[in-house]
C-alpha cells in the first residue's frame, strides 16, 4: 500500500507526465508522412452512421472507455487470445462495447492511404471526433502522434471505467485519478446525449432509487422487468428526447430528474455539480465548446509516444 506521503504527490506526478506525454502529441503529426489522413477516415464514420445512427455513441464510447485504461493507447481494441486476456470481456465493456468492425474499416482505409503509418489509438481519436461531428456535435483539433499499446489491462478496464451505479464522489475519484477534474466530468458526461444503455446499467435506478420523475420511471420500466435476466439487453436512449442528435437536451433531462442511469443523475442531485448542469442546460454553445477542450483533454491521458509501443498492422492484434 502506498505510504500517505506517496499518495500525495501522486496527482502531481500524474500531471507532470500526462503534460509531458502530451507534448509529443501534435495536430499536424500526419501532415507529410499522411497528409489525406482525415478525408480518409471521415466518409467511413459517415457510412457507418448512416447505416446505424447508434454508431456514432458507440465509437465515443469507445474512445473514452480507451483512454481510462492506461492511457489512449488502442488497447482495447485488441482481442483476447490463447495466451492473452484484453478489455473486451471486462464488466464495463462485455456485450456492450462496440464499433470495433469500424475502426477495422477506418484502419484497413487508412492503410492502403499510408501504410504502417498511422496507429490505431489516433484512428480511434479522429473517429470519436468525428462521430460527434455527423451527430451535430462541436468539432476539434485532434492531436496525434499516440502510438498502438502491445498490452491490455481486463482489472484496469474493472477498476478504472467508472459505473452506472456510482454515486457523486466515487465518480469525480475515477475522473481525478485520470488527471481529469470534476468539471471535465460533468462536461464528458455529456457525450450521454447520444445514444443507448442496457436494462441490466438502469434497472435499480428506475425501479429504486427516489430522484427520478415517476412517470419516466414507469414508461422506462415497460421495456426492463424488474426481475434481473429477464430483458438485460433491452435498450433505452440514454437521452429520451434526441438520442441521435448531439445537442443539451441531456442536461435538461437531469434538471426534470429523467436522467437514465443512477451515475447521470447524480450530477444533479443537490450536490456539487448542480449549477453546472443547470448552465449547460441553458447555454448549449458554452456546452459544446467545453466539450470539444474536455475531449483534447481526455485524449492527452497517458500516451504512448517516440519509440514506445508500435504501429499496429491490424487493430486487433499486435504485430
Amino acid at each position: 500500500m502506498a505510504s500517505t506521503s506517496n499518495l500525495a504527490f501522486f496527482p502531481v506526478a500524474l500531471f507532470l507526465f500526462i503534460g509531458c506525454a502530451a507534448a509529443q502529441l501534435s495536430t499536424n503529426y500526419y501532415s507529410s508522412s499522411c497528409p489525406n489522413l482525415f478525408l480518409t477516415v471521415e466518409p467511413v464514420v459517415q457510412s457507418a452512421i448512416s447505416k446505424e445512427k447508434r454508431m456514432g455513441a458507440s465509437v465515443l464510447r469507445l474512445f473514452f472507455h480507451d483512454c481510462f485504461v492506461n492511457g489512449c493507447d488502442g488497447s482495447l481494441l485488441l482481442d483476447d487470445t490463447a495466451n492473452f486476456t484484453g478489455e473486451k470481456n471486462a464488466t464495463p465493456n462485455k456485450n456492450s462495447a462496440r464499433g470495433f468492425d469500424v475502426i477495422d474499416d477506418i484502419k484497413t482505409a487508412v492503410e492502403k492511404a499510408c501504410p504502417g503509418i498511422v496507429s490505431c489509438a489516433d484512428i480511434l481519436a479522429i473517429a470519436s471526433r468525428d462521430s460527434v461531428v455527423i451527430l451535430g456535435g462541436p468539432s476539434w483539433n485532434v492531436k496525434l502522434g499516440r502510438r498502438d499499446a502491445l498490452t491490455a489491462s481486463m482489472s484496469g478496464a474493472n477498476n478504472n471505467i467508472p459505473a452506472p451505479s456510482m454515486d457523486l464522489n466515487v465518480l469525480t475519484s475515477k475522473f481525478s485519478a485520470q488527471g481529469l477534474s470534476t468539471t471535465d466530468m460533468v462536461t464528458l458526461s455529456g457525450g450521454h446525449t447520444i445514444g443507448f444503455a442496457r436494462c441490466t446499467n438502469f434497472r435499480s435506478h428506475i425501479y429504486n432509487d427516489t430522484n427520478i420523475d415517476s412517470s419516466f420511471a414507469q414508461s422506462t420500466q415497460s421495456n426492463c422487468p424488474l426481475t434481473s435476466g429477464s430483458g438485460d439487453d433491452n435498450l433505452a436512449p440514454l437521452d429520451l428526447q434526441t438520442e441521435y442528435i448531439f445537442d443539451n437536451n441531456y442536461y435538461k433531462n437531469l434538471i426534470n430528474k429523467k436522467g437514465l442511469l443512477h451515475s447521470d443523475q447524480e450530477l444533479y442531485n443537490n450536490g456539487s455539480t448542480d449549477s453546472q448542469v443547470q448552465t449547460y442546460s441553458t447555454n448549449p454553445v458554452k456546452f459544446k465548446s467545453d466539450f470539444a477542450a474536455a475531449m483534447i483533454k481526455m485524449g492527452d491521458i497517458s500516451p504512448l509516444t517516440g519509440s514506445q509501443g508500435e504501429i499496429r498492422k491490424n487493430c486487433r492484434v499486435v504485430n
